[in-house]
């Protein structure tokens, strides 16, 4: 039985690839600077739920980033705090504003016991905490931010994506930041149950491999649209954030640029398929979205 992929992870505050076969599960830590290739065998399958194996085996389409089949899908939504179905979970839980970009800011939750992973993973550049208590209250504290401030509870990846090598500097993000900490903590009908915290902001920029976040000579060109049975990829990590990996050209016969071309790859598609290690060109699609006018189709020949 070979090894799938599980998609990408934030353990300890670093990005990670975990692995599945079978029962057993392994990790391997990921280090910007290096290289990393690898090919797509066979088909892809369903992800399973909350741990299990999918008892149908079934196919799932490579544009697939949930990666699971209706069935599973339902089973790992049965116990999930976004979707609303644990009101009685007794855990302590936070409320927070995270920062994608300029004016992209979203409100949310997590469990106080998982930290900031839950902001790593949505690819937030900086965020601050709000408040802590019970769930309840969390979430009629979440609903209040988005409604007394304007802000979704959801921002789309393709939108954070875009800005990541377009970013002001860490003080704007911070002052953004603390400014929407203001206004909020300041809205009238806060739960009594809720203990605010100080505002505090975290900038995820150097852990994401962005350095200090600000514009500088990389942009994301293309993002991969899905794998396919026998298609590579292949780049030198540059950074990650949220589900992606940031992969820009190792420079074997690529013609030297003062702007570095970036191609996004979202773990989340690498799910179910068993990878090989691989060198060479790119053979899946990359859609291009540089809005430059092009045609938006491929953007391999010239990148990698």
């Amino acid at each position: 039985m070979a090894w799938e992929c599980d998609r990408l992870r934030w353990v300890g505050g670093a990005p990670v690839l975990r692995w599945r076969r079978g029962g057993e599960r392994r990790e391997s830590g990921l280090v910007y600077g290096r290289d990393l290739g690898f090919r797509a065998v066979g088909a892809r399958r369903c992800a399973g739920a909350r741990g299990n194996v999918c008892p149908l085996g079934a196919l799932i389409p490579g544009r697939s980033t949930g990666g699971r089949c209706a069935e599973c899908a339902r089973l790992e939504r049965a116990h999930s705090v976004a979707a609303d179905t644990l009101a009685d979970d007794p855990r302590t839980y936070r409320v927070y504003l995270a920062w994608f970009g300029p004016g992209m800011v979203k409100v949310g939750i997590t469990a106080e016991q998982r930290g900031s992973a839950r902001l790593l993973e949505q690819g937030a550049v900086a965020f601050s905490w709000l408040g802590r208590g019970p769930l309840m209250a969390v979430r009629r504290t979440e609903e209040l931010v988005r409604r007394g401030l304007g802000v979704p509870d959801r921002v789309p990846y393709a939108a954070k994506r875009a800005v990541r090598y377009a970013l002001p500097g860490p003080a704007e993000r911070a002052g953004e930041v603390g400014r929407l900490y203001a206004r909020a903590v300041a809205l009238e009908g806060w739960p009594q149950s809720l203990e605010r915290v100080e505002c505090a902001v975290v900038d995820h920029a150097g852990v994401f491999g962005l350095g200090d976040g600000e514009a500088g000579t990389s942009v994301v060109a293309g993002v991969v649209g899905e794998l396919v049975d026998g298609g590579r990829v292949a780049g030198r990590l540059v950074a990650a954030a949220g589900p992606d990996l940031h992969l820009a050209p190792t420079g074997d016969g690529t013609e030297v640029t003062e702007v570095t071309e970036v191609v996004v790859v979202d773990t989340r598609l690498m799910s179910g398929w068993e990878l090989v290690a691989s060198a060479g060109a790119v053979t899946v699609p990359v859609v291009d979205i540089r809005g430059d006018g092009g045609d938006g189709g491929d953007v391999q020949d010239g990148l990698f």
